[in-house]
């Protein structure tokens, strides 16, 4: 008897707790939020790369920032504002004193663009030589070469001056013509040559590839730049993106930068123009 009514009882406690529970309202698991910004060329992949990385984990959300440039993104990163940073160069000494720490994971072709009406499909360094120095340079059907200028300190820059001496002449000669069109993102950069008759610009192939730009690319001296060209060092011209962190990165971030190594990452870096730099 005693047994019975303790049974009864039990089950009108258990029935009791699961109604309550019942009524109680429904709490949705928190979401973890990852901050990523800096360089715009690495935005596009980066985003394929973030759905990804979601729909094999639920519950986390990478948030991609419009593009900040390398040096912001680094500094956004070690003041705490982003949880990692994008960059399109090597730490500075002072960088890594406050604690910055850079791998690269990929390398994409640097090229030269154009607006889609110039009907150009290779450039030479002699013309990029002329283009640059002549404020009155023109393409062969007589229109004027409008030219899409970054920062004298800009990575974009320091690529094309790198070419030869001549043109590293012309680039800050150029730089310092009043009138010319200058921007300070790698997406203003390729607005402008789509928006501006007869533009000459410069980017990177993933940017192309990831962001769908209708642009025209231009060969170098007759060499295409592809992930293949710059795997061979037949094209000279490669931009290198690095993920950084610090030691303050939460741990959801060591998770996401071992999958940009994983075989499903890799194939996305490819797809959208980069050549997968191995861990080492």
């Amino acid at each position: 008897m005693v047994l019975r009514w303790r049974k009864r009882l039990t089950m009108v406690v258990i029935g009791t707790v699961l109604s309550a529970g019942l009524m109680l309202p429904v709490t949705a698991p928190a979401e973890t939020v990852i901050r990523i910004g800096g360089t715009g060329s690495a935005l596009g992949s980066m985003k394929r790369l973030a759905v990804a990385y979601e729909k094999s984990h639920p519950g986390v959300r990478l948030q991609i920032l419009p593009s900040l440039g390398s040096t912001a993104g680094i500094k956004a990163v070690l003041g705490g504002g982003i949880d990692l940073a994008l960059a399109s160069r090597p730490l500075t000494d002072s960088e890594r004193r406050q604690g910055a720490t850079a791998v690269e994971y990929a390398r994409s072709p640097f090229v030269f663009v154009t607006n889609p009406r110039v009907k150009k499909k290779d450039v030479t360094v002699r013309e990029l030589e002329e283009f640059y120095g002549n404020p009155a340079a023109s393409w062969s059907d007589g229109s004027r070469i409008r030219l899409i200028l970054r920062p004298e300190k800009d990575i974009d820059s320091i690529l094309v001056r790198g070419i030869s001496p001549k043109l590293d002449r012309a680039v800050l000669a150029a730089l310092a013509r009043p009138g010319m069109i200058m921007a300070i993102t790698d997406q203003e950069s390729m607005d402008a040559v789509i928006r501006t008759p007869g533009a000459l610009g410069g980017g990177t192939l993933t940017e192309i590839i990831s962001e769908n730009r209708p642009v025209n690319m231009l060969s170098l001296n007759g060499v295409k730049p592809d992930v293949k060209t710059i795997a061979d060092n037949s094209y000279p011209l490669v931009k290198s993106f690095y993920l950084v962190t610090t030691p303050k990165s939460p741990a959801e971030i060591r998770r996401f930068t071992g999958f940009v190594r994983s075989p499903d990452a890799r194939r996305i870096l490819s797809a959208t123009g980069n050549l997968v730099v191995e861990a080492k």
